[in-house]
This record gives structure tokens, C-alpha cells and sequence, in this order.
């Protein structure tokens, strides 16, 4: 999966699901789809510059997504208030212009550091600290200011 930030609260991924995400044969599993969004949808918050955690996802599949195709999701943040973080996102197949095969909608919650000390582990906790000062996360090939790969 490749993340980039867009203009002002977007970001926009691209996703080639392969073999090993099959659900049906030949198709893309839908929770492994739900997964690679909200890992875009949770990226906006690199944004706001503010840990926070997925409260609600709501997923909507319009069409069945083939093995090999290629899913572009385009996600924004439409509000914040207080510390809720709304946001959507919309992914199509072959293109930013294709057919829409997934939609979808998410609360996040800001949370301090201390609910990931509380729940997390002090490695991961002392990682994303120095990922936070170093401007992004540490997988981030150096030079590159934007884009983020997962699972390449």
C-alpha cells in the first residue's frame, strides 16, 4: 500500500491486493479491503499532528474487487470537534476516475501518549516518539516526504 498526503486534510492510497488477500477465489477479502481503509483513513491524523484511535468504521462494498486490480481510495477529513476526528473516503478500481468498489465513513478519537503506554508496549510507544520527532514514521525511505509504503 502506498499513502500520499494531498491538499490540505486529504490523503490519497493506492492498494494491489494479491493472492494471499483473496476472500472468494480471485477476489479481495472484504476485511483485509476494511483494513487497508482504515489504515488510510487513520493516516489523516499524521495530519492533524495528533495520536488518535478508529471509534467507529463503517464500510460500504459496491462491487467485488479482483485479485491483481487496483484499488485507488481518496480520504479526508470532513470535521473535528472536540477530540472526534470525522472522516470518509471512497476507493476505486483501475483508476481515481473508476468504478467506486468501497466506500466508507470513520470517527477516530485523539487520545494522549499515555493511552498507548497504558496499552501498548514501551518499544512501540518509544518508536512512535521518535517517529513523531523525525517528522513521520521511521519506515519512510529517506528524501521522501510524503509517501509512505506498507507492505510493499
Amino acid at each position: 500500500m502506498r499513502i500520499t498526503a494531498g491538499e490540505g486534510l486529504t490523503v490519497s492510497g493506492i492498494f494491489t491486493p494479491t493472492e494471499h488477500h483473496q476472500g472468494a477465489p480471485g477476489l479481495a477479502h472484504g476485511g483485509l479491503l476494511t483494513s487497508a481503509v482504515d489504515e488510510i483513513l487513520g493516516s489523516l491524523n499524521w495530519l492533524l499532528e495528533g495520536p488518535a484511535v478508529t471509534g467507529r468504521l463503517e464500510c460500504d462494498f459496491r462491487r467485488p474487487v479482483p485479485v491483481g486490480s487496483v484499488l485507488h481510495i481518496d480520504a479526508e477529513i470532513v470535521g473535528v470537534k472536540g477530540r472526534k476526528v470525522f472522516t470518509r473516503a471512497i476507493g476505486r478500481l483501475d483508476g481515481p476516475d473508476g468504478p467506486v468498489a468501497i466506500s466508507a465513513a470513520a470517527l477516530f478519537i485523539q487520545v494522549p501518549l499515555q493511552h498507548f503506554v497504558d496499552h501498548g508496549t514501551a518499544e512501540h510507544v518509544q518508536q512512535a516518539i521518535a517517529d513523531r520527532a523525525a517528522g513521520g514514521p521511521a519506515w519512510r525511505p529517506d528524501g521522501e516526504q510524503h509517501t509512505v509504503e506498507l507492505n510493499p
